[in-house]
Parts: C-alpha cells; structure tokens; sequence
C-alpha cells in the first residue's frame, strides 16, 4: 500500500532529474505488497534508493505477450541507470517429463540467493536483493543490453546447411559457455529452475551469453537438476536445428511430409513430443556424435543425462570435431 513519505514523487523528480520524466507524478511506495497497484509513474523505494517506475515488463513466446505485473520496468532516480525491479509474487504450477510429474514455484528467496552467488560473474544477469517495509523481497536487477539468442539464431537468413557450417560452430562453443555456468550453479547446490532459449541473452557489446532469471524452484526426488537438464537439451536442439521442427511443420510440404515418414515415435523430444529430436534424419550432414547428443533427450533413450559435466562430456569434442569439417 501507498505510504506517506517526506519528499513526493514530484519532488524526487526535481530533486534526481532523471533522463525519462513522466508526465504526471504518482506515489511513492515503500511496501510492494500489492504490486497490481503499482504503475506508470510510481515510484518504489527500497534499499536507500528510488525507482521511478515506466511499466510492467511482458515476456514475448510464441508470438504473445504476457504481461509479468510483478516485474517493473524502472529508473533508478539516483543514477539515471535503467533498472528491472521484480516484486515478490508466489506461485506453483507442475511439469511433466515423460512419466514423472515435477512440482514447481517461484521463490524470491531462491532468486537472491543465486543474485549473490553470481556477483560479479558475467554469465549471469546482475542485480541486489532488498526488503521493503513489510519485508517483502524486492530484486533489483541490472537490464542485460542484448538480445534472446533465439530471436538472434532465427534471424540469421540462410538455409541451414550453410548456417550449421558458418554459424553454428562458434554459437556452440558460447552455449558450452552457459552449460558451464549452469554447472557453476549446481556446484554450489542451486538450480537455474528456468531453462530456456529465450532465457540466454547475448550483450549487444561484448557477445557474452548471459542466463536471466533465476526465481522458479522445483523439487524432483529422481534427479534434483533433471529440469535443469532438459531446458539445456531444448536449447541445442534449437540452436542445432535453426529452430524447432515440429511434426506439424513437416507434414505442410512435400519435403517435410518425405522426412516425416522417417520419422519413429523414438525420434521425437522425451519433453515435447510434437518436436523432432533426431535432426540427423532432418539434416543428414549433421555428425552422428552431435545428434547422439541431442538423442539423449529423445523419446527413445534409455539413458539421460545426469548432470551437465556429463553433457560437457560427450558435447565439448563435437565442437572440435565441427570445426576440423
């Protein structure tokens, strides 16, 4: 709820003069409780600083946008610096791998800790965690400047022999990057939680691939890292694939129809079972060591992967191999 502090929003406008001002002034608020009532205007204090707020952030899939009203996009008023401010917000849903149901949520304590742990290092977004008055756990995050690595693999305009040949060798070798991260990450007992191909941005100035967000947890008896390791698995194929191949995108043309009769039940994702795992009967260039790989998340294995060490394993001399093609 609002609270009545000593300057006004106004007066922290006249006061930081921040590069974006707003055209009418909103109130300050030092309790995120109800975060629905917080909007364009407002401003949030929290951990000695100000956060001029300019909208809710929207995650962007599948061609929609879902709007995250937890999640401000702001200006710190003190510096003038873009800011993400993610407001606590509890929630639990369920996933399914194969035979086996994973219960999940988010958790904004997760979330700080692994804020804390990734100081300082690159691969992952960066940010600092502060209770509000009513000890409410607000996450204040630094804005990566770059863009998803699917938008940037799907952007790339060529057919895909030439992209595997000329681009993908060195997007592998960044994505063994953050495979490494993540082991970094459960070296220390904590899980991304959230794996996925639009969670990897790649900064605009350096080309570093860094991981965002860190706040959804789940508990799995048969593998505490088992989600972990299945996003990473849906990452290659996508990066390996120039995309995903669905069964449905392969029965709208002659060709696809062609390779979807080669297609088994086995070949397809353990995960997704629309997606073609067993790109190789896709794209017969493709080495067998790199698809054994991508096998290992297929409906058909009997083997997966336990940890990432063990995918760095068998994916690490692939790389090597590509570039010797």
């Amino acid at each position: 709820m609002p609270v009545q502090p000593r300057e006004s929003v106004r007066q922290l406008i006249e006061r930081y003069k921040p590069p974006v001002v707003p055209r009418t002034y909103g109130t300050v608020f030092t309790d995120t409780s109800d975060f629905m009532g917080i909007g364009y205007a407002d401003v949030i204090a929290v951990g000695g600083r100000h956060y001029l707020v300019l909208g809710d952030e929207a995650e962007r899939r599948f061609g929609m946008e879902d709007p995250k009203f937890w999640v401000k996009r702001c200006t710190e008023l003190e510096t003038g610096e873009p800011r993400i401010l993610k407001l606590e917000f509890s929630e639990t849903f369920n996933q399914t791998i194969g035979q086996h149901t994973i219960p999940c949520y988010r958790s904004a304590e997760k979330e700080a800790r692994i804020l804390r742990l990734v100081e300082g290092d690159l691969r992952f977004m960066q940010g600092s965690s502060h209770r509000d008055e009513r000890g409410n756990l607000v996450r204040v995050l630094h804005r990566v400047a770059g863009r998803r690595l699917d938008v940037i693999v799907e952007d790339i305009h060529t057919d895909h022999r030439e992209y595997f040949h000329e681009a993908f060798p060195a997007i592998l070798e960044n994505y063994l990057g953050s495979c490494e991260a993540i082991a970094h990450l459960h070296s220390h007992g904590e899980k991304h939680g959230d794996i996925r191909r639009d969670h990897i941005f790649v900064e605009h100035t350096t080309g570093a691939y860094r991981w965002i967000d860190f706040d959804y947890a789940y508990d799995s008896a048969e593998n505490p890292f088992g989600l972990d390791l299945f996003g990473l698995g849906n990452i290659l194929l996508h990066i390996t694939g120039k995309g995903v191949h669905t069964v449905q995108e392969l029965g709208e043309t002659p060709q696809g129809r062609e390779a979807l009769a080669r297609i088994t039940d086995d070949d397809r994702s353990l995960f997704f079972r629309n997606r073609v795992m067993n790109l190789r009967k896709l794209f017969p260039y493709i080495p067998e060591d790199l698809n054994r790989v991508l096998l290992h998340y297929s409906a058909g294995s009997e083997v997966y992967y336990e940890t990432v060490p063990e995918l760095l394993a068998d994916l690490a001399p692939c790389l090597d191999a590509l570039r010797r093609l």
